[in-house]
């Protein structure tokens, strides 16, 4: 099967397969960079949360910054130097050193950019990656480490948490965007 088609521009938006919520993402290439917008609203731990995140990555899915406001007033900004070292504003974050990708756990979208980064086909096997992982609660980051496999070239993949406290079968489209993740989240048509 051919890779990834080129990459312009996409609208999704995403259900919680539980409860109330909704996820509109605009993504878009730009001058040498991908640039996702979002607006996500649901619940994280029996709370209710508002966010908007803006994930910038340079044109071979690399994550170079994400920002990310909350209705109720908080936020968070780290900017990457794409070789996977973090900054909080102007302060260093050496305990991210690794970590490539990041995860939003109220969004799929962020299990795009490892499937396009690294391109996995099935003659791969798996492949462990650090994430910097912002839970949507505390929006505190920390590391989480994953695991990605190639089930079918461009089109499924197997998500799991090394730690082995989860795991799915992801489906996904021409553009490499989740359609369907397993009891958390349905891709809107």
């Amino acid at each position: 099967m051919a890779a990834f088609r080129a990459f312009k521009s996409k609208t999704v938006r995403w259900r919680p397969a539980k409860g109330l919520g909704l996820e509109h993402l605009t993504v878009r290439a730009e001058k040498n960079a991908i640039v996702a917008r979002s607006v996500v609203i649901g619940e994280y731990a029996g709370k209710p949360f508002g966010v908007r995140y803006t994930a910038i990555c340079d044109k071979d899915w690399t994550a170079r910054e994400i920002a990310i406001d909350t209705a109720d007033g908080r936020s968070v900004r780290f900017v990457s130097d794409g070789r996977g070292r973090w900054k909080d504003g102007k302060k260093r974050r050496p305990e991210f050193d690794g970590c490539i990708d990041i995860d939003l756990a109220g969004s799929p979208f962020t299990n795009t950019l490892p499937i396009r980064r690294l391109g996995l086909g099935v003659r791969h096997g798996p492949v462990e990656l650090s994430m910097l992982w912002f839970p949507f609660d505390t929006f505190e980051p920390f590391v989480d480490r994953q695991r990605y496999t190639c089930l079918r070239s461009h089109r499924l993949y197997r998500f799991e948490a090394v730690d082995g406290t989860f795991s799915a079968t992801l489906p996904v489209d021409e553009d490499g965007f989740v359609t369907d993740y397993p009891k958390l989240f349905r891709r809107l048509h």
